[in-house]
């Protein structure tokens, strides 16, 4: 046990469900007091804590694939940070550590429920993104779900964001024959070329998407990473090929909206084309797990993978960046530090 005990905490509580886009007043920034870790638990000093799109869905009350986050709460999800108390085995005070207790400074994690990290493998954040989650969301959808091989056109909508970037990155690595990415600015256009080495990428601001895409892809996709739904999965379907195949992995289109949207007005094409349409959720390839950390290990160490973080500074402001993730501010994995 540690001599030199935090003993308060502050954490994020959702404290109303939003409506349509949430609002400051949805959330509290509250003090709590730290106790001492119960048997088989740790207390760990969270350097980063995640914001991520999935957890908009969590703040309403409905029944899905994850519990709704509970009024009055603190929120959670991922977390990287430094055990300072320990009462349970394989734990010391100083080992570092992945857990799903984020929004909060101190957090009481069940030992079982934390996995020990290497900083010197990777900088801390990294296990948030591209070694984490959303670098595990980019390779079981495009590897394992969307059945990618070699000499596929592949498409990504979101594609300057954490789980995007990735699946471009990863399809040129692996034998793409081209890769469009979309994104909303010029800026991250031109971060998609020049950067990450997309064969081509449009801002899906400066017109349809449909025309866009067929300009970009003349002939046709063979896959789609979806982040987006809405007119992205409209343009796709009308772009692909016979037997193209999309993972499902996000609609951000649609997470803010109080009125149902419309879905894709061509889906008659799935007949001829042949299509396969599969919605993923990560935790369902955790056994993909080793390999991928092999893997991008190992992109990363030769440089062909590359990835970019926005981090914003204080727990004061994690509600700003939440929402900036919501609104596409972020390049790569929006991440809040703890300093």
């Amino acid at each position: 046990m540690s001599a030199a005990l935090p003993t308060s905490s502050r954490e994020w509580h959702l404290v109303a469900r939003p409506h349509g886009w949430p609002k400051a007043e949805d959330f509290a920034l509250r003090e709590v007091t730290v106790a001492a870790p119960a048997e088989g638990r740790i207390l760990v000093r969270n350097t980063f804590f995640s914001v991520d799109p999935y957890m908009r869905g969590r703040m309403n009350d409905v029944k899905s694939y994850t519990p709704p986050f509970k009024l009055d709460h603190p929120m959670d999800g991922g977390a990287v940070g430094e055990v300072v108390a320990s009462n349970a085995e394989g734990f010391a005070i100083g080992d570092h550590v992945l857990h799903g207790l984020g929004w909060r400074e101190i957090a009481d994690v069940p030992a079982q429920h934390a996995v020990k990290v290497d900083p010197d493998l990777a900088p801390l954040s990294a296990y948030l993104g591209v070694l984490g989650m959303t670098g595990l969301t980019a390779y079981a959808g495009l590897f394992d779900v969307a059945s990618f091989k070699e000499g596929d056109a592949v498409f990504v909508s979101g594609a300057a964001g954490a789980v995007g970037s990735q699946v471009g990155q990863m399809a040129k690595i692996k034998g793409a024959s081209r890769v469009i990415g979309s994104a909303g600015s010029d800026e991250k256009v031109k971060l998609l070329t020049e950067e990450y080495g997309f064969d081509a990428a449009f801002n899906y601001k400066n017109g349809p998407v449909r025309d866009q895409l067929k300009e970009a892809a003349p002939d046709g996709i063979d896959v789609y990473f979806d982040n987006v739904g809405g007119d992205h999965l409209e343009a796709a379907i009308s772009s692909f090929n016979v037997h193209g195949r999309a993972t499902i992995c996000g609609m951000i289109a649609q997470y803010n909206a109080t009125e149902p949207t419309p879905g894709p007005n061509n889906m008659a094409l799935i007949i001829g084309k042949r299509l396969r349409l599969t919605g993923m959720l990560v935790g369902d390839h955790a056994d993909l797990q080793p390999q991928f950390v092999q893997d991008v290990a190992g992109w990363l160490a030769s440089g062909e993978l590359k990835y970019q973080e926005t981090k914003v500074e204080g727990i004061e402001n994690g509600y700003d960046a939440f929402m900036g993730l919501l609104r596409g501010e972020n390049t790569g994995k929006m991440i809040v530090s703890l300093g």
